[in-house]
């Protein structure tokens, strides 16, 4: 493996060509961002060693790393012109509408659909970190449609990345995230827009915001340009996740009406074993 082009030149495109310079400093890595600053900072940052919209015809990978609902465009009209040795990978949020896309294209098994579960609330190649995939996981989707020597190829990388592995169908791969990761999202600019619509009367409100708030609300930072298409792409299941909690909110507020103070202690008290559920899965 000696050359990678990488789409999309921000937070996980950045941090992937930082830590496999690191770990496989011989392989060229070539890239394009539709945004002129991202790919000059990328240039600069040393993330790429050469800015160029098309891979080279003898590239080994290209990584897909843009917003959601420009995935399916660009899988498709890259293995409309990959030779038989190129394997494409993708980091996208969301799977289901993007494997579906590619089902019936002839050249389907040079296709790893992949995630690699990291990430910050900062975007940009100017936020990536050469530590950032460490010893995270990486979900693969429809593992048993990708050429076995090509996936070969990727298991190369991911091990040198010192990345985890999980594997899924791409169905439970968006039902899942919608909760554990979408939601969470949501709830945070939620929670932010909450706050600035009330600093609108009370112009100190932030004066008092702690620790708990500033985490609680740190994701509200993140790239809408990345985070819309990800609604978009997995509405289905945003709606039924947001459906549940905004049901359990409503849940919650109700029993501040009754003055139920012990049954909200009880059951807040039962979800406390969720902190026992994130260490086990550490």
């Amino acid at each position: 493996m000696k050359k990678i082009h990488i789409i999309g030149l921000g937070l996980l495109g950045g941090s992937f060509a930082l830590a496999l310079k690191q770990a496989k400093p011989d392989i060229k890595f070539t890239g394009f961002d539709t945004n002129l600053k991202n790919l000059e900072d990328a240039l600069i940052l040393g993330i790429i060693d050469e800015a160029k919209e098309e891979p080279d015809t003898d590239t080994d990978v290209i990584i897909l790393a843009t917003p959601a609902n420009t995935l399916s465009g660009l899988l498709i009209k890259y293995l409309d012109q990959v030779g038989p040795n190129t394997l494409i990978m993708d980091f996208g949020s969301t799977k289901e509408n993007l494997c579906k896309a590619v089902t019936e294209h002839p050249k389907r098994a040079q296709y790893l659909a992949g995630h690699p579960i990291a990430g910050t609330e900062y975007s940009g190649p100017k936020a990536a970190k050469a530590d950032l995939l460490d010893k995270k996981v990486f979900i693969i989707c429809e593992m048993e449609l990708t050429d076995v020597h090509l996936k070969g190829m990727a298991y190369d990388i991911l091990e040198a990345l010192n990345m985890k592995l999980r594997f899924m169908d791409a169905e439970e791969h968006d039902r899942h995230l919608a909760f554990v990761s979408h939601l969470s999202h949501v709830s945070s600019f939620m929670l932010g827009k909450t706050v600035l619509d009330k600093m609108e009367d009370e112009k100190n409100i932030f004066d008092m915001a702690g620790s708990g708030f500033a985490s609680t609300v740190r994701l509200a930072k993140s790239s809408p340009a990345m985070w819309a298409p990800i609604m978009e792409e997995n509405k289905k299941n945003m709606l039924e996740a947001l459906s549940l909690y905004i049901s359990n909110l409503s849940k919650f507020r109700d029993k501040i009406i009754a003055e139920d103070y012990e049954s909200l202690a009880s059951e807040m008290q039962k979800i406390n074993k969720i902190g026992d559920i994130l260490d086990l899965g550490k």
